[in-house]
């Protein structure tokens, strides 16, 4: 199972998707006075040295979820047609995650604060656009691996 490349993509996608739960920060919305951090855990205020939750939003449930999603793919190795239809819609979930956190990225500001702010990204966002790649080379390990079977498969 170790010697599959499609192995490692899946389970550095899942390194650089769980690694997020450990509270990084995808992005901050700075004002003059206030900055809003949205993580994984909610959207947290933060007025000088005082830090309070602004709005609890649970996508570290989402996080685990779709994590445990793509361990699930990674061991259904025993039967790659099932695998390559995990791997398929793993990476258009994880595909539909970026682009959410895009939109969010742009709209999100406007939403919380008034007035002018500034962006400034963090490094749980870059580790969330980092697992995409890795999911879709997953994909094509598999379907490389099911093309070589099935070409075996012909020749018996």
């Amino acid at each position: 199972m170790i010697q599959r490349i499609q192995t490692i993509y899946l389970f550095l996608a899942i390194i650089c998707l769980g690694s997020t739960c450990m509270g990084l920060e995808f992005y901050r919305f700075v004002q003059p006075n206030e900055a809003f951090i949205f993580s994984v855990y909610g959207v947290e205020s933060l007025k000088g040295e005082l830090s309070t939750i602004h709005k609890s939003i649970p996508i570290y449930l989402s996080v685990i979820g779709f994590c445990l999603f793509l361990f699930m793919t990674l061991m259904s190795y025993k039967n790659l047609k099932r695998q390559l239809k995990w791997a398929r819609g793993g990476t258009f979930l994880y595909a539909l995650l970026v682009v959410a956190s895009i939109v969010f990225y742009y709209v999100g500001g406007g939403l919380l604060t008034e007035g002018a702010f500034t962006r400034e990204l963090g490094l749980g966002y870059a580790l969330l656009i980092a697992g995409l790649p890795f999911c879709f080379l997953a994909q094509l390990g598999i379907k490389k691996d099911k093309k070589l079977l099935d070409s075996l498969d012909r020749l018996r």
